[in-house]
């Protein structure tokens, strides 16, 4: 299972100035939770995927079962239900509110903050695991249970038709399915992978045109991994001597 860490820095390499006051990352515990927990959360990721195509926001559901576990909120109040402009009385707003803020009192981090999940842009992701797999350090940064998730959030807001749009509710585009066709390959998917996700993928591609008409922020991305290769196919040429240099 994940837990979500909150105000805790777990990286000696990472400085701050506040304490890490504000900072959220997820951690993976094979031990934690109990098979009943367990159970819970794999209903969720099973019923989100089931549904994927119809409600594409995970509204931070992993995120709100740890929270009802950890502060618990008794909702004594009853919800009130209204059908007519009549039957809105000042108790009844005052019921609802009270309702509302004891819910949003739950998922409030002991130092102040609501943490959330920064999701729906799909441009951004590639770019960090294209950047991590440039410099050598996809593996040391992003662990094989990260790993794992990346490529399920990526398969999971998959589009229909193979492509994936410039955020999670878009129509797919060349941008982001070139880039997120490159990260599943760079994080070890086969041509072939996904249950037929990676053929639609590449089918969607090449039928609109080819990766060549990526824009040119696309380019960029596309660009460094091709330098990157030739850099490996003429180091591999030279002498030891010379690589060494």
């Amino acid at each position: 299972m994940w837990k979500l860490k909150l105000s805790e820095g777990n990286d000696v390499r990472l400085e701050s100035a506040n304490n890490h006051i504000g900072r959220q990352y997820w951690e993976s515990d094979p031990n934690l939770g109990t098979p009943q927990e367990q159970a819970q959360v794999e209903k969720a990721r099973d019923e989100f995927k089931k549904n994927r195509f119809h409600d594409k926001q995970s509204s931070d559901l992993l995120m709100r079962i740890q929270f009802a576990k950890e502060n618990p909120c008794e909702m004594e109040l009853p919800q009130v239900k209204v059908k007519t402009e009549k039957e809105i009385t000042e108790e009844a707003v005052a019921t609802t509110l009270r309702r509302a803020l004891r819910f949003y009192s739950t998922l409030q981090t002991e130092d102040g903050f609501w943490p959330g999940d920064y999701g729906g842009p799909l441009f951004l992701l590639p770019g960090l695991v294209i950047g991590l797999s440039i410099t050598g350090a996809l593996n040391a940064i992003l662990p094989l249970e990260h790993r794992h998730e990346i490529l399920r959030y990526l398969y999971n807001h998959q589009n229909i038709d193979g492509g994936w749009g410039l955020h999670i509710e878009g129509t797919s585009t060349m941008f982001c399915t070139a880039l997120c066709y490159v990260t599943l390959r760079l994080l070890g998917e086969a041509m072939d992978g996904g249950d037929g996700s990676m053929e639609k993928a590449r089918k969607w591609i090449l039928d609109h045109g080819g990766v060549t008409y990526i824009p040119s922020w696309g380019k960029m991305w596309l660009s460094l991994l091709a330098c990157l290769a030739r850099v490996q196919i003429l180091a591999a040429c030279k002498p030891r001597a010379t690589r060494e240099i």
